[in-house]
């Protein structure tokens, strides 16, 4: 029997060669000159790696500036605003705001994220969005003001925008609305619905599925998946998170994508080379490298 610590085993190399849109190299096993090796080995020859708070941001970009095939995104995650704000994300109260910093710190905190949207190794400012499957009422103001903060950032830049949307869609697009969206702006890990794909593709937006959309449950994703127009489509591992079926709740990582990518292009009624071709152009657009 196969340990869920055991990673899968390297599926069949793609012919023509993609990207993955969203990965999380520094919370995998190994080094990132390994993951890049696996990966390339299956014909996944660049990654975007993403940042979730400050450090990980700092350590996305000297990633990418280190690698020629990594790109980085930077941003404070939703869940991580709040944590800023009220410093302990299950007890907020405004004595834990003025004892974490406050208003004071997310400033602070956004403006480190600033600096680094400027650096040419650094493609989008991302994940950022709205989180309320691990975030309470309370912490919604402060996600909304980083949401937006992290907008204005993009387009000040000219970087993308890697949206991180759960459970929060009409607010996301609301906001998206009422702030401008970025010329070039992604939804990552799409867990929207067929209708909202095509209020996103209506608007310009790119839609990047994972591996959930493999998922015996997920037939929404894959409703979406249909809905959504070929020119707007990107994949991503999400890695080490959401593992492609057949190995879901094993370690995910950037040489999974052809699983997840043959499963997508199963979906829409596409062999796997003309789906590959098509994500290959969207990602080097989406993230203009």
């Amino acid at each position: 029997m196969t340990s869920k610590s055991t990673p899968p085993p390297l599926p069949e190399p793609l012919r023509i060669p993609v990207a993955d849109s969203h990965t999380h190299l520094d919370m995998q096993e190994g080094t990132v000159e390994e993951a890049l090796a696996r990966a390339a080995a299956v014909g996944v020859v660049s990654v975007v790696q993403v940042g979730c708070d400050v450090k990980g941001s700092r350590w996305a970009a000297q990633t990418a500036a280190d690698h020629d095939s990594v790109h980085a995104a930077v941003a404070l995650h939703p869940n991580e605003a709040p944590r800023i704000v009220f410093g302990d994300p299950d007890g907020w109260s405004r004595q834990d705001a003025r004892e974490a910093g406050g208003d004071g710190a997310l400033d602070d905190a956004l403006a480190e994220i600033d600096e680094l949207a400027a650096l040419p190794q650094v493609r989008a400012v991302g994940e950022t969005g709205l989180d309320y499957f691990r975030t309470g009422p309370e912490g919604v103001a402060a996600q909304e003001r980083s949401f937006r903060a992290h907008i204005e950032i993009a387009k000040r830049h000219g970087k993308a925008l890697v949206i991180h949307d759960r459970d929060a869609h009409a607010d996301v697009l609301r906001i998206l609305a009422e702030e401008g969206a970025p010329e070039r702006t992604i939804f990552h890990c799409y867990s929207g619905d067929a209708e909202m794909a095509r209020v996103c593709a209506k608007a310009g937006y790119y839609l990047s599925f994972a591996g959930n959309v493999t998922f015996k449950n997920a037939q929404p994703l894959r409703d979406a998946l249909m809905a959504a127009p070929r020119e707007l489509v990107l994949v991503e591992t999400d890695a080490p998170f959401l593992t492609p079926a057949p190995y879901r709740g094993r370690p995910n990582a950037p040489y999974l994508i052809p699983v997840t990518l043959r499963a997508m292009a199963a979906v829409k009624g596409l062999d796997e080379d003309t789906l590959a071709e098509a994500v290959a152009v969207n990602t080097a657009e989406a993230f203009d490298y």
